[in-house]
């Protein structure tokens, strides 16, 4: 383990710290690999804080503004630890004027988090959506992939002790 390693350790395991020197290795040099290198990372570590972009950005040679902003860029890429399940609640309109504001508010207060934050215990995070596309079944929320739709407030608690 590397001496400049003592940041991560405060986040991640070992183990974690020395895939990501392999993968960073592993890609070292080669033409156009700041992509692969944060994908295989995020799957490793399941998000990208600074700290992990500053080694990311070390190890290839590159500006850490470069792999900041490619970070950013991509809805793909969290700098933020995310939840086991992702619960995504539409509020297109359809969904919204059937009650997809209600059911925000509801999973926010179930949850004690804000939409885009994760539980305290990584279980759930809580986004929304403009439109999923099934808006005669709204108000619609989506967790992971499965679609539950007319979804009442009265029903979360239900729809979710299925994930637990």
């Amino acid at each position: 383990m590397k001496a400049e390693d003592t940041e991560l350790l405060k986040e991640f395991t070992p183990d974690q710290v020395k895939k990501l020197n392999e993968i960073i290795k592993k890609h070292k040099g080669k033409p156009g690999s700041l992509i692969p290198v944060l994908e295989e990372a995020q799957v490793c570590l399941e998000y990208l804080p600074v700290s992990v972009q500053k080694k990311i950005a070390a190890g290839l040679n590159l500006p850490l503004s470069r792999v900041y902003g490619v970070v950013t860029f991509y809805s793909f890429f969290t700098m933020t630890p995310r939840g086991k399940h992702t619960v995504r609640v539409c509020l297109g309109t359809a969904c919204y004027v059937r009650g997809g504001k209600a059911l925000t508010e509801t999973l926010q207060k179930e949850f004690g988090v804000k939409e885009g934050e994760t539980t305290p215990d990584r279980m759930f995070t809580l986004e929304s959506v403009r439109c999923l596309g099934a808006c005669g079944l709204g108000p619609v929320v989506v967790i992971d992939e499965d679609v539950h739709g007319r979804v009442k407030p009265a029903k979360i608690r239900e729809i979710l002790a299925q994930y637990n």
